[in-house]
This record gives structure tokens, sequence and C-alpha cells, in this order.
């Protein structure tokens, strides 16, 4: 069985405050078990919240790639591959992702949703059969980049331009304290929809820049 997870807001920015003062109650479960599912011969519909690029680099052999910024609960949940009462399990990378987008089906009302501890590297770890493809860099990784090419950028440009420059740097450490706090990156959202992340859905070939 799944492990139930309580997860607290923190912060009513964006929630009422009875939501804050509610728990959020996200099952989790570990590869091995996921594994120990699939032998079993237990019905798996397994949805990976990652770009497309990053799935096209390798994915756990039974998920399908939905990404998180065209998430829509409500018409998952209407097409579930499966029974009423069989959770529908969410993985992405490492694990934060599919928080989120458990998050997101709890919000809209869906609470039959699991998340895969420690995402597709878990999985690839506890020996989880894998599909691989062409390599790609990770939303993470792109993210780490972008934010450090930002950084360094505003540096140079308020040692050697204008100094007022600096608060490009500034605003990238508070976006990133805030994404820290939150648990919610708005580089990481926006970079996912760029081109080099995207898939051509009629060639089923993915644009590389």
């Amino acid at each position: 069985m799944p492990e139930i997870r309580n997860w607290r807001w923190l912060t009513d920015d964006h929630y009422s405050k009875n939501e804050t003062e509610n728990v959020m109650s996200i099952a989790i479960i570990t590869p091995q078990k996921l594994a120990d599912s699939c032998r079993d011969g237990k019905k798996i519909d397994l949805i990976d919240v990652r770009t497309p690029v990053e799935f096209r680099e390798v994915h756990v052999e039974i998920a399908r790639n939905v990404p998180l910024d065209q998430l829509d609960p409500a018409g998952l949940m209407q097409a579930h591959d499966g029974s009423a009462n069989d959770p529908l399990y969410v993985i992405c990378r490492s694990g934060s992702r599919g928080q989120q987008a458990c998050e997101k089906f709890i919000k809209a009302g869906f609470s039959n949703v699991v998340n895969i501890e420690g995402g597709t590297m878990a999985c690839i770890e506890a020996g989880l059969p894998v599909v691989r493809g062409k390599k790609a860099i990770s939303l993470e990784r792109q993210v780490r980049i972008a934010a450090g090419l930002l950084v360094l950028l505003g540096a140079l440009l308020g040692a050697f331009v204008n100094p007022a420059f600096v608060w490009l740097s500034a605003f990238i450490g508070a976006g990133l304290l805030f994404a820290g706090i939150t648990d919610s990156c708005g580089m990481g959202m926006i970079l996912a929809r760029m081109p080099w992340n995207r898939c051509e859905e009629t060639t089923n070939s993915c644009r590389t820049r």
C-alpha cells in the first residue's frame, strides 16, 4: 500500500485561511514497491510530468508523458486507465515535480494519486525497466545554468556598465530563495515551455538547438 505523507501549506498567498490550516495528504510509493506491483501483474497507470525532451532521454517503461505545465487533472481522471478505485501514479525526475502534480490533482478534487518517491532516478537505481533515448539536459540543470548565467551577467554589467545592473543578480537570488521556500520555480516553468524542451507531436521527434 502507498504511504501517506502530510504536507502543510507554508504561506497563504494564494489560498484561503481554511486551506492553510488543512493538511494536504499525498500518498507516496517507493520504486521497490512499484516494481513489486508490476511483477505481481497489477495494472499501473503512470504519468511522467517532466518535459518531453527529458522523457525522451530516459523514462520508466510503463510511463506516459504528461508535462506538468500541460496538466489537466479533470481530463486525465476522466481518461484514467484503470478502475475508479485504482490510483493514478505520478513520476518526475526526483520527486519534486511529481509532488507539485499531486497537489494540483488534490486541489482539483482528485485525491487518488500517488507520487513515486525519488522519481525516475530512484527507479533506475532500483532496477525498474526503462527506455532510453537521446541525451538531454534536465530541467533542473537548465534552471541552474540560466540562474548562474544571469547572476554573472548582472555582476559584470554592474561592475563595467552601470551599478544598477546588480539588481538583476539580486532579483535572481530572490527568485531562487522563493523557489526554495515554496518548492515552486517560475524559471523552471518558463524553461519547460521553450522550443528545445518540446517534441514535435506529428513526427514524434524532438527539437534540438
